[in-house]
């Protein structure tokens, strides 16, 4: 794969909104139960329903085209549908999780196809049929002084600290699976291809990743607290069309 030296403070507009819109969200900080965190019950709902009210759907203003969201049903099971052409835009829940407890994401998820022109080191393929971020809350310790001036700035801007970190779980058409890269436009941005290639597109794929160790190989470092988890299927840099389906997202502790 191509290397992509990544800037750790110029990201695009869809980085930078899709972390903004976070902080936006009113934070919830969910319970055990029977040792899962439940994130996305999509399967609980009717197809046809207004999604959640705690999914918050993410627009750019740069960004004209925006993919859509809905619920539909497939098979017996309603999941949560995406279709983007040439398009951007994602749904975002801003959660409190207890990492050490629940290190484990689970969720399932299918695509259609992977995009010709998708490339994890260029910009101008930065575009996945499925991904879902997680971010990380900001810690001063962790930075120096350069890096505190540059979040403090955020904050005024912004009226919150941004995120300091945030991993991507997508679904790669070359990237080597289970391999970890940079974002194209920045370095605080980690992505892991979680799924590569077409072998198993057009079906249901059931994921579990250990959120906690995958940090700590992104970052080396400790995790600090989760503070959020969105969903995003575009293709505004490639200018494809995609489809995607998710299906229940939670967090457990095995």
């Amino acid at each position: 794969m191509r290397k992509h030296r990544a800037d750790s403070w110029t990201p695009s507009v869809s980085v930078v909104l899709l972390l903004v819109a976070l902080l936006l969200v009113p934070a919830v900080a969910l319970r055990a139960s029977e040792a899962v965190v439940q994130v996305g019950t999509f399967s609980q709902l009717a197809p046809g329903d207004p999604l959640p009210a705690h999914w918050q759907p993410l627009t750019f203003k740069k960004i004209k085209s925006h993919s859509r969201y809905w619920l539909a049903t497939d098979g017996d099971q309603t999941v949560l549908a995406a279709h983007s052409h040439q398009s951007a835009s994602g749904l975002v829940r801003k959660i409190s999780v207890d990492l050490k407890a629940f290190p484990y994401i689970n969720w399932r998820w299918k695509v259609d196809h992977v995009y010709a022109q998708g490339d994890v080191a260029r910009k101008d393929g930065d575009d996945y049929p499925a991904r879902i971020y997680i971010t990380f809350a900001y810690d001063p310790v962790q930075v120096g002084f350069l890096e505190r001036a540059k979040f403090e700035t955020a904050r005024l801007v912004y009226g919150e600290t941004p995120p300091m970190a945030v991993l991507n779980y997508f679904w790669a058409n070359r990237a080597p699976r289970g391999s970890f890269a940079p974002n194209a436009y920045t370095n605080r941005a980690i992505m892991i291809a979680v799924q590569s290639g077409s072998a198993r597109t057009g079906r249901w794929v059931t994921e579990k990743r250990n959120v906690y160790a995958d940090y700590k190989k992104a970052f080396g470092r400790e995790p600090t607290a989760i503070t959020g988890v969105a969903i995003m299927t575009d293709t505004d840099n490639t200018g494809e069309t995609g489809e995607a389906w998710y299906g229940d997202i939670f967090f457990s502790a095995e």
